[in-house]
């Protein structure tokens, strides 16, 4: 469901009706990793007026969109979603953090999201729609207005290489956003497994799942705090019995309206619920700065119909919120390397065509 904030702000619908695109053998059932075509080398690129956190920024991807780039546990290699190669919709691929070594790991059919390294860095897990169907998931009603679509994805592992593809959740309904613990021993994700998008936890092996959120409305993109006792997320309940019934009318159509989210914490447990922010708008994509006492996350609070997202970091308690990115286009989906020396993040900055989202990487520079 990340997809769909980087969408908003290139003005475009959710999801396209649409194929996966040839890709010689690699479109069979197979999971074996396959090359992807050679990467331009990563080029230097200039921070924007007021970026003093962002140095020696580097941009990795070159054309189509590329999001929610995410570090393996030594900082050396992304996981992330990917349209590159001519796709019409996301695959999920591995790269080394210079860029080089990349590779295919999910089986090129349906439509993926939400990559996470697990095992050591020996596996990864992610979420697939290719069970529901190979094609890529129809796009909503466009009737509707602006609306997400709640495809079909279950999580499914797979090796570092690509090999055994393994399915891992067998729910047949919206299940993704998932994130592993600092420990290695918990996956956390959000799904309408349940009738709602609530927030869960369960063990790697896809046991003792754990329901954490209950409130009507929408709660998701879950992320741990580095020691494990936390969890960020965004989330929107309706407040009254009309929006609610709007909401639940939308999601028995497997659709729902993404123009308002703001950010809570709550325990690992799921006790102590509480809002961060009031900012309005949609604000998502939230992490934690190394020490864990602080939210990045992205925001287009300035102006809520605006294409452009930015970075902030806001303190737990909702104050010293901080502008990080000035750019005029879309910056979303943070995260800092595990040494928090670097961070990664998706942005249109420099695109060569209207649409094209990129990964970067910067120096951190408290």
């Amino acid at each position: 469901m990340h997809r769909y904030f980087r969408q908003t702000a290139v003005a475009l619908l959710a999801t396209a009706a649409c194929t996966p695109a040839p890709d010689s053998a690699a479109d069979s059932a197979s999971a074996t990793a396959q090359p992807s075509a050679a990467t331009a080398p990563t080029t230097s690129v200039p921070a924007d007026s007021g970026e003093r956190h962002l140095t020696q920024i580097r941009q990795l991807t070159f054309g189509g969109e590329n999001a929610e780039a995410y570090f393996n546990s030594d900082g050396t290699q992304l996981t992330f979603q990917s349209t590159r190669d001519g796709r019409t919709c996301d695959q999920q691929y591995v790269m080394n953090v210079d860029g080089t070594g990349l590779r295919r790991v999910s089986n090129g059919q349906g439509k993926t999201t939400c990559g996470y390294f697990m095992d050591g860095d020996r596996r990864l897990f992610f979420s697939s729609t290719h069970a529901a169907d190979s094609a890529c998931p129809p796009r909503p009603d466009p009737s509707k207005g602006y609306v997400w679509g709640i495809d079909p994805f279950d999580f499914y592992t797979v090796n570092a290489d690509g090999s055994a593809l393994t399915r891992l959740t067998n729910y047949g309904t919206y299940t993704a956003e998932g994130v592993l613990s600092p420990d290695g021993t918990r996956i956390v994700f959000t799904s309408l497994k349940d009738g709602d998008l609530d927030i869960y936890t369960m063990n790697v092996d896809g046991s003792d799942v754990r329901q954490l959120t209950t409130t009507p409305g929408y709660d998701g993109g879950p992320w741990w705090s580095p020691d494990g006792t936390k969890i960020v997320y965004r989330a929107h309940h309706p407040t009254d019995s009309a929006e609610l019934a709007q909401y639940r009318a939308l999601l028995e159509q497997r659709m729902i309206r993404p123009n308002r989210m703001e950010l809570f914490v709550m325990n690992a447990d799921g006790s102590d619920q509480r809002q961060i922010t009031k900012l309005g708008g949609a604000n998502f994509g939230p992490n934690w700065t190394p020490d864990g006492r602080r939210i990045v996350f992205s925001s287009n609070h300035k102006n809520p119909r605006s294409r452009n997202f930015d970075l902030y970091l806001v303190d737990l308690d909702g104050t010293n919120l901080e502008q990080v990115t000035f750019n005029p286009e879309f910056d979303g989906f943070p995260m800092f390397s595990p040494d928090g020396t670097t961070l990664v993040w998706a942005s249109n900055r420099g695109q060569s065509k209207p649409g094209e989202t990129n990964l970067f990487t910067a120096r951190w520079e408290p």
